[in-house]
């Protein structure tokens, strides 16, 4: 039988077993616990039946916020008469090149700066007054340096993509422990091994945050973007929707830029995962 006995200074009682020797409490987890299967779903698939059910019950001005069905029905035919289709892929393109391009700079920007002193003289502080300005506001100057084309329209998702980039990776360079540069000095590693075996793994959680941010700003940029004289791309069909009244082209459009945005965030979330398996965090 299981006793119960208080000490002499009258703490909280002890439980002890038959054979005397104390029984271990069960430790409370503070961890979040295991990762559910699909479960950044939950969330816009909540939103989803939310304002299905406000339809329904006539809580919502039609003309306004059409219900599901009606902009699932209007997603399906501008697809079907291939309206859609030619809008995506334009906007997928330019999306492309201006994240490739935001990519690169930001990534090289970040190594001259963070290994080298005369590299973070020349390049930080022209970076953050770059990120004091607003870019989108850079976009007349932009237009009467470039045009009013596509050149203009992919040069400023490449400022919006490599700033946060950039940012983030220097700061995760600037974050590694001073420790690990004097190992490798000890061990005479070269600059080419210092870089590969100290700095890359180091700067990996940085460049990952600074990678999802810059995917969400290209999306970002492109919706407005696309409204400045351009005759095809998603901004344009949102446009051109605005024009004539129609929020349920609106809504189709706004949904694939947020399809789009969850899918590509969540694409870097699952190599982020795999490139830093090495790390035990509260994600995993």
């Amino acid at each position: 039988m299981t006793t119960v006995t208080a000490t002499a200074l009258g703490t909280a009682p002890a439980v002890t077993a038959e054979d005397g020797r104390p029984r271990r409490r069960r430790r409370r987890g503070l961890a979040p616990g295991r990762r559910l299967p699909a479960a950044r779903l939950a969330g816009p698939l909540l939103l989803i039946v939310l304002w299905a059910a406000a339809s329904a019950a006539g809580q919502l001005d039609t003309g306004a916020i059409p219900a599901p069905r009606t902009v699932l029905e209007t997603g399906v035919r501008l697809w079907t008469d291939g309206t859609l289709t030619t809008d995506i892929l334009t906007s997928l393109e330019r999306a492309g090149y201006g994240f490739a391009i935001g990519l690169t700079a930001g990534v090289t920007l970040a190594l001259a700066s963070g290994l080298s002193r005369t590299g973070e003289a020349l390049i930080d502080g022209t970076v953050q007054l770059n990120r004091a300005i607003p870019t989108l506001g850079l976009i007349p100057l932009f237009i009467l340096w470039l045009g009013i084309g596509e050149t203009f329209k992919i040069a400023i998702i490449a400022i919006v993509v490599y700033i946060p980039i950039y940012l983030n990776t220097h700061a995760a360079l600037s974050g590694i422990d001073h420790r690990f540069v004097e190992l490798a000095e000890v061990q005479g590693l070269s600059k080419v091994q210092f870089i590969r075996q100290i700095v890359i793994p180091g700067a990996l959680p940085g460049f990952f945050v600074g990678l999802r941010l810059g995917v969400t700003g290209s999306w970002l940029g492109l919706v407005v973007l696309e409204q400045i004289n351009a005759t095809s791309g998603l901004g344009y069909l949102m446009f051109q929707a605005q024009n004539y009244g129609r929020s349920d082209v609106i809504l189709v459009g706004l949904l694939i830029y947020g399809v789009f945005g969850l899918i590509s965030d969540s694409a870097v979330r699952i190599v982020e995962r795999r490139v830093l398996s090495w790390r035990r965090t509260l994600s995993n």
